[in-house]
């Protein structure tokens, strides 16, 4: 779990440990293969399965607020390229105000 935390650093502080775990529960087998493991900024299919899933089912975020959210994580995150799928989540939570939602 540290590994997750500690990626999670690199964009936030300070990173709510209890948040991680949930968010890897969450995700839970799909973080074992490296592709599922990671979210793909460029693929509109894959951010549209992250506003319709995690964002719309973990975070009750409408279309308009998931879309914002995630629009400001992929800015956020640009730089790097291989995007972990916990932090893309922790951030949108933390975009959106809703990490209360994930304690």
């Amino acid at each position: 779990m540290s590994n997750y935390a500690e990626d999670v650093a690199k964009f936030t502080s300070p990173v709510d440990p209890a948040v991680v775990d949930a968010i890897v529960k969450y995700c839970g087998i799909a973080l074992r293969n490296r592709d599922s493991s990671l979210v793909s900024a460029s693929d509109k299919a894959e951010l549209d399965r992250v506003r319709d899933g995690f964002a719309k089912k973990k975070l009750g975020l409408g279309p308009e607020a998931a879309t914002a959210g995630i629009d400001q994580v992929c800015e956020k995150m640009k730089d790097d390229r291989a995007k972990s799928r916990v932090t893309f989540y922790y951030l949108l939570a933390e975009a959106t105000n809703t990490l209360d939602k994930l304690r």
